[in-house]
């Protein structure tokens, strides 16, 4: 290798995110003075102890973002009739802009319907199966957080993403997948890996920008990756104590000319586009309020 090599840049998702919340805290503010101050409400069921953390942080960058949070406990046993009756509640109270379910989720609830039973327009996490179909036709209004924190955080490089190979490794519901549709809406060629992939090198050594997904510490080396690449680091594991991602750091940063790290790299921008949800949700709930109200001649 050259002596010229550097190694790779790293992402700031911390600035990114803060770009974001300024952004986004004007927007509530604006929602605010027109009667429609933004308000998440987070639904947790069981042992908290396991998403406390979570919660906490979304509390926190939601108030910074101008943006109110209500965290709801529910006890382990309450019945999926319970919650989607609470759900549904939620769903008509004109207060509450946005619903967000924790998870994990105790057994016996299955989460596909309770994401089910989140209005579409007030699902900000972007997991209802309206809002994940919707991205094939490019209708991005309320996107799967992480999914679109990832491509965002590739908008930022200074990189032509019309015509550029790209490789998501992983082709999970909300993330592997939904990325392979943005970057395809954006002009990009997608190749997507998963674990029945003969050579995943063979595909993420030809590609301009790659995309981990998988929860699988250090899968992604140095020698998987084509120099100059941009990899994207979605994976969150914990190795002895640590927080790692899904790509063996070291060697990768050797050979890619960006790179996210972990933590600090998708996390916060995902957590920024959870808020970002929060005031277009907040906006669009207003202006069908309006339209459906205004129709009517007295």
């Amino acid at each position: 290798m050259s002596e010229t090599h550097h190694r790779a840049a790293l992402i700031d998702g911390k600035s990114i995110a803060a770009d974001m919340r300024a952004e986004i805290a004007k927007e509530a503010g604006e929602l605010t003075e027109q009667g429609w101050p933004p308000l998440l409400v987070s639904v947790s069921v069981g042992d908290q102890a396991a998403s406390d953390l979570y919660v906490r942080n979304q509390k926190k960058h939601a108030e910074s973002a101008g943006v109110a949070f209500e965290a709801r406990d529910y006890p382990e046993n309450t019945s999926l009739e319970q919650l989607i009756g609470i759900l549904q509640g939620l769903n008509h109270d004109p207060r509450v802009n946005g619903i967000i379910i924790q998870r994990p989720l105790p057994e016996h609830i299955p989460v596909k319907a309770l994401q089910k039973a989140v209005h579409p327009l007030k699902d900000v996490e972007g997991m209802h199966p309206a809002s994940i179909g919707n991205i094939v036709y490019n209708d991005l209004a309320l996107g799967p957080c992480t999914a679109v924190a990832a491509v965002e955080i590739l908008k930022t490089l200074p990189m032509e993403m019309e015509g550029l190979n790209v490789t998501v490794i992983g082709h999970s519901e909300i993330v592997g997948k939904p990325i392979a549709f943005l970057m395809m809406g954006l002009g990009a060629t997608v190749t997507v890996c998963h674990h029945m992939t003969r050579s995943v090198a063979m595909h993420s050594r030809a590609a301009d920008a790659v995309f981990v997904a998988v929860g699988k510490a250090g899968l992604v080396t140095g020698d998987m990756i084509k120099p100059g690449a941009a990899v994207i680091d979605i994976g969150i594991n914990r190795v002895e104590g640590k927080t790692v991602g899904d790509v063996d750091f070291d060697s990768v940063a050797e050979v890619a000319g960006w790179l996210t790290p972990v933590p600090g790299g998708v996390g916060p921008v995902t957590v920024a586009t959870l808020m970002k949800n929060a005031v277009l949700a907040t906006r669009m709930q207003m202006e069908h309020y309006r339209e459906s109200y205004t129709k009517t001649d007295f």
